[in-house]
C-alpha cells in the first residue's frame, strides 16, 4: 500500500491535470464559437452585397472603426504585415482579385474586406487581433 504522501501527491497531480484539461477545453470552445460567430456575420454581409459606404457606416456605428483603406500595393502590404498575422498570404491573394480593400477592427478581430470595382463587398478574411 502506497504511503500517505504518495497518495496526496498523486491526487494533487490528477486534480491539476483535470483542471488544466478543463481550462484548455473551455478556451478551445470559446475560440471555436468566437471564430464561427465572426465568420457567420461576414458571410451574411457578403450575401447582401452592400456598398463600401453602407458597410463602413454600419461597422463604425457598431464600434468597429475603419483603420485602413490602402490604395497601393505597398500600403496594403504594410497593413497586412502589421495586422495580418498568420493569414498574410491569404489576405494578399484575395486582395489581388479585388481593386478595393478596407480594414476594420471589430472587437477582438481584424476584418479585411474586399470590394469589386463598383464598391460592392465580395469577400473577406478575418484575423484574431
Amino acid at each position: 500500500m502506497p504511503s500517505r504522501p504518495v497518495v496526496i501527491a498523486g491526487s494533487v497531480l490528477l486534480a491539476s491535470l483535470a483542471l488544466y484539461l478543463a481550462f484548455w477545453l473551455g478556451a478551445w470552445a470559446f475560440d471555436v464559437r468566437r471564430y464561427s460567430t465572426h465568420d457567420a456575420r461576414l458571410r451574411r454581409l457578403v450575401q447582401q452585397q452592400p456598398s463600401i459606404d453602407r458597410v463602413t457606416r454600419g461597422l463604425e456605428d457598431e464600434g468597429s472603426p475603419l483603420v485602413a483603406a490602402p490604395t497601393t500595393e505597398a500600403e496594403l502590404r504594410r497593413v497586412v504585415a502589421e495586422r495580418g498575422r498568420d493569414k498574410s498570404t491569404a489576405i494578399l491573394e484575395r486582395a489581388a482579385r479585388y481593386p478595393k480593400t478596407r480594414v476594420h477592427v471589430a472587437g477582438d478581430m481584424v476584418y479585411f474586406l474586399f470590394y469589386d470595382a463598383r464598391g460592392v463587398l465580395r469577400d473577406y478574411v478575418y484575423v484574431s487581433n
